[in-house]
């Protein structure tokens, strides 16, 4: 008799233990899917039962992260055609029509001349008209740059850095996308098998409890009340368990759909019954030296230097002379034909070529040099951080893969012995061989063991895909080939 609350702290705890793995890691993927896609709650319209691949493709038409990354490089691009028009001719084409109060005028002041045999002519004052006050004109101006100390090189070369920036920002986007929709996905599976395990347990617990008050009222005397509310505590408890369980399934679902894209009101239900396991056997030195070619930070970072190097060139660029041509048509039209408004004067061209080079600003174009190479050796220090990091990060994942490889084999051995200890007791109570605790632990630690291998095997996928997305799937995809 002084076992007994022993038993029941026993009981309690395995129970505890089950329900704090249980719903942490479902409410751990609800929530991140929660955070992807501004929230949701359990749909109540459109069920939906879509494969992995199904569902990703749905995110990444429907989800709105992608069209915005798709933005911002289409933003980078037209920034890069904006430098790259420095290159080419300017030309600009200008007209108007002009009305003056009155026509203008010259006045050719009063004069004489002399003529043999020493007459002097006098010459009075003459208004001359120069032109209508009416006037029309256009031109055609053009202008070419043909040097400019490295300026247009240097601003090719940051424009086309933030675009290949913008680029593997697009990317990363399209990873996170892909690696969010599997650990959702992966997730509900959990959750639904979760909840699948609680009413399992809760239906073997509810028979046992059953054939326990049959043996108290009608048995031998070895089974007795308390065995009973012992055991009716723990159904109950477990009861309670399973409607958490019942809700984080509903809500993992949920929170795939939010992350695909679609309707708080719809409700996308995995059709993989379980979350596959498979064995990674890859080098983490083959890995990590491949990573440095198609992790998109990289990637992002050694665009950031030459974008930074470009700065560089365009700020040593005003130590320099720019020298430009230049070119001009013009057509007048006006209705006098004298003064001014002559044929020669209504139309024509002209060519020149200029130049313009800075005397001194104040030690102006200095200081942007300075600035600019700054942000260069800041930029490649970062890169050995990342170097780094990254290289940490693949081995951490690998350690963890492998770890989660050696606990799937230990929870499926724990797996069985504990259905083959749940059976065996089972049987035995049933002829009151062994007392109602063993029974019940039996029951909680088989509940408890298929909970820790679904935990186990959605960590390891979980983990693979974050694998992907440190170093990009093309990593993957070669390293198989291997």
């Amino acid at each position: 008799m002084i076992r007994r609350p022993t038993y029941f702290l026993t009981a309690a705890n395995i129970v505890a233990v089950f329900l704090a793995l249980c719903l942490t890691e479902t409410w751990a993927g609800s929530a991140n899917g929660t955070r992807e896609a501004s929230g949701g709650s359990p749909g109540t319209g459109i069920t939906r039962e879509l494969s992995l691949d199904e569902c990703i493709n749905t995110a990444m038409e429907r989800n709105h992260r992608k069209p915005a990354s798709q933005f911002a490089v289409a933003m980078a691009e037209a920034q890069h055609r904006q430098a790259l028009a420095g290159y080419w001719p300017q030309v600009s084409f200008r007209g108007g029509y002009k009305r003056m109060d009155e026509a203008p005028n010259f006045i050719f002041p009063a004069s004489s001349i002399t003529v043999p045999p020493g007459l002097q002519l006098p010459i009075p004052e003459q208004d001359i008209k120069l032109m209508d006050p009416d006037s029309f004109a256009a031109s055609a101006e053009a202008r070419w740059l043909l040097y400019d100390g490295g300026m247009r090189r240097g601003l090719r070369e940051q424009s086309g850095g933030f675009l290949e920036m913008s680029k593997q920002d697009s990317r990363r986007t399209d990873l996170e996308l892909v690696d969010s929709v599997k650990r959702l996905y992966y997730g509900a599976v959990l959750a639904r098998q979760l909840h699948q395990v609680g009413k399992d347990t809760l239906a073997r617990m509810q028979a046992t409890l059953s054939l326990t008050e049959t043996m108290y009222k009608e048995g031998s005397g070895k089974v007795m009340k308390t065995d009973y509310l012992d055991n009716k505590v723990m159904v109950e408890s477990l009861r309670s368990a399973v409607a958490l369980l019942e809700k984080n399934d509903e809500m993992a679902k949920a929170a795939l759909a939010n992350t695909m894209g679609l309707s708080w009101e719809e409700t996308v239900t995995p059709s993989a019954k379980e979350v596959p396991f498979t064995p990674y056997g890859g080098k983490v030195e083959n890995l990590v030296g491949a990573a440095y070619e198609f992790n998109p930070d990289w990637a992002k970072l050694e665009a950031g230097i030459r974008a930074a190097e470009g700065a560089v060139r365009t700020a040593k660029s005003g130590y320099y002379p720019k020298l430009a041509v230049t070119g001009e048509l013009h057509k007048w039209w006006n209705d006098y034909d004298a003064g001014i408004a002559t044929n020669q004067n209504k139309e024509g061209w002209s060519v020149g070529i200029g130049f313009e080079i800075a005397v001194f600003e104040g030690f102006l174009t200095r200081n942007k040099v300075a600035e600019a190479r700054a942000r260069v050796d800041k930029t490649k220090e970062e890169q050995f951080l990342l170097k780094e990091g990254i290289g940490l990060q693949i081995k951490d994942i690998f350690l963890g893969l492998d770890a989660a490889g050696k606990s799937y084999e230990a929870t499926l051995d724990a797996v069985t012995a504990a259905r083959e200890n749940r059976d065996l007791n089972t049987r035995a109570y049933q002829n009151e061989l062994v007392e109602t605790e063993k029974v019940i632990r039996a029951q909680l630690v088989e509940a408890l063991m298929d909970a820790q291998h679904y935990k186990t095997v959605y960590d390891h996928a979980a983990l693979q895909s974050q694998l992907e997305l440190v170093v990009g799937t093309e990593v993957l995809k070669q390293l198989e080939k291997l």
